[in-house]
């Protein structure tokens, strides 16, 4: 793609310059002696012109052959070139959302002025919330799992096709020998428990070296990730995964691919764990029960020996696939007990973006939420907590049903992680989920953030409704406005 990038900056110069000039394409093509056509299709960024030609537009012009063909672009196409010089149109695999990358460099050259001004709000978006390029990868990835509302066909018979080959019961519990087993003789990996603390990132579980295909685990984690972390290193290697993250969790990356293809392991590791046909079965009699306690999801846990989180993960894979309950979230809460302090770490929303989404300022997030009710008795002294309520959102006439799911932090002190799921309280999920009348399942009437609530006598809250107020004033004002245009209206 570098010469299509060559051949657009050119045909912006060209414009640019003519513009300057004040002279029109068909002025152009008559001193120049080219068609129109021809200088339009230059302009375009689809042709490139020979050196002949070049010099006969930079004689018309009245520059230098050398400043026409020079790829630098004057201050108000510079976020267009910055983005043309770099690598990241061409680290993004655009096909994955059905956009072709000439088709973007067709709306460039046609509406460059826009486009300049489109790019440069979002690098001071970027600069004000200190959104970097990781961020913005996550976020292409999130935005990719969404538009398939997280399921993935391929992926999932990549799993089937491995047991098949390995002989592996899905049906049955992974064991962590059978995979270690595979992952030392079919792929030559050496396997290593390694005291993997540092002051700087103490939570880092796997380290994987190319060189010597020797994956050291850290001494602190448990069975469950332990588990996880083989099952993502036999995902890597049957997927044939070359450019990839070598730590776990990731330190940092050097392109989009990485991100795109730990997600494919991670999600091959998740199926690998938990079969789709299995775990289907389990949540249909789950579903069919009456009443919902913490010792049901604890079943579920200890049968497929996985962590909460990556139990709910496959959850999202699920229940959007299988029971077409395609509107829900899910939720990644971290708390530090001497920060008091919640963080949203992750998210995904596989319809649009539901009530409980990220803060970027400062907000206070809704106590009320069953994300962050799950973590009061873990303060109390408890290794982990369940929950489950009925989130009623009077703001936007939204319910969910939110199940939590709260353990500490193996790796940090005083920090505590919860995971959620919401579902959209509809008709179709009280058909097929008969615990959501229980009577003990809560209701709670909960908000967005403090900021942002209208709930009125709330002993929860951590800051007024200012922002609320503020749009209140707005209101005011402008029906104040309004009237005075109406009565000294002529």
């Amino acid at each position: 793609m570098e010469q299509e990038y060559i051949k657009l900056i050119f045909g912006l110069k060209l414009k640019q310059i003519r513009t300057d000039k004040e002279l029109s394409l068909f002025g152009l093509a008559k001193i120049s002696g080219m068609s129109k056509s021809y200088l339009n299709e230059i302009e375009k960024g689809k042709k490139y012109p020979k050196p002949d030609k070049i010099s006969i537009l930079a004689k018309c012009l009245d520059v230098s052959y050398d400043e026409l063909v020079s790829l630098k672009l004057e201050k108000n196409l510079a976020p267009i070139a910055k983005i043309l010089e770099s690598n990241f149109l061409k680290e993004i695999p655009f096909e994955l959302f059905g956009i072709q990358q000439a088709a973007l460099i067709d709306i460039i050259s046609r509406s460059p002025a826009k486009v300049t001004a489109f790019i440069s709000t979002i690098f001071e978006i970027a600069r004000n919330y200190n959104f970097g390029k990781d961020n913005f990868y996550l976020a292409s990835v999130r935005s990719y799992q969404e538009a398939n509302h997280n399921f993935f066909p391929e992926l999932e018979q990549s799993v089937l096709s491995f047991a098949k080959s390995y002989q592996l019961e899905l049906s049955k519990k992974i064991k962590k020998s059978d995979l270690v087993d595979i992952l030392k003789e079919e792929y030559g990996y050496t396997i290593i428990k390694e005291n993997l603390d540092s002051p700087e990132y103490n939570d880092l579980r796997s380290v994987f070296v190319k060189d010597s295909s020797t994956l050291l685990i850290s001494k602190k984690i448990d069975e469950q990730q332990e588990l996880f972390i083989c099952a993502k290193e036999i995902g890597f290697n049957y997927l044939k995964i070359e450019d990839r993250l070598t730590t776990f969790p990731w330190i940092q990356f050097d392109s989009f691919d990485q991100v795109l293809t730990n997600f494919q392991a991670s999600y091959f590791a998740g199926a690998l764990l938990m079969s789709r046909q299995s775990i289907v079965t389990d949540l249909k009699v789950l579903f069919n029960k009456s009443e919902i306690r913490p010792i049901h999801f604890k079943v579920l846990l200890n049968k497929y020996n996985v962590s909460p989180e990556t139990l709910f993960q496959r959850l999202t894979n699920i229940l959007s696939k299988d029971f077409e309950f395609k509107d829900l979230f899910f939720l990644r809460f971290n708390y530090s007990i001497e920060k008091d302090r919640y963080d949203l770490t992750k998210e995904l929303h596989l319809s649009s973006s539901h009530a409980p989404t990220s803060n970027q300022s400062d907000e206070h997030y809704c106590r009320r939420w069953m994300s962050l009710k799950v973590f009061e008795k873990l303060k109390q002294g408890e290794k982990e907590n369940f929950g489950i309520q009925i989130s009623e959102y009077p703001n936007h006439n939204e319910s969910y049903l939110v199940i939590s799911s709260a353990t500490k932090d193996p790796f940090k002190e005083s920090q505590f992680r919860s995971i959620s799921i919401g579902l959209p309280l509809n008709k179709a999920l009280l058909r097929k989920i008969s615990f959501t009348n229980s009577k003990i399942v809560d209701q709670e009437m909960v908000g967005v953030t403090c900021e942002r609530c209208q709930i009125q006598d709330c002993s929860q809250r951590k800051s007024p409704p200012k922002l609320i107020q503020k749009e209140e004033i707005e209101q005011r004002t402008i029906s104040f406005v309004k009237s005075l245009r109406t009565q000294y209206k002529s």
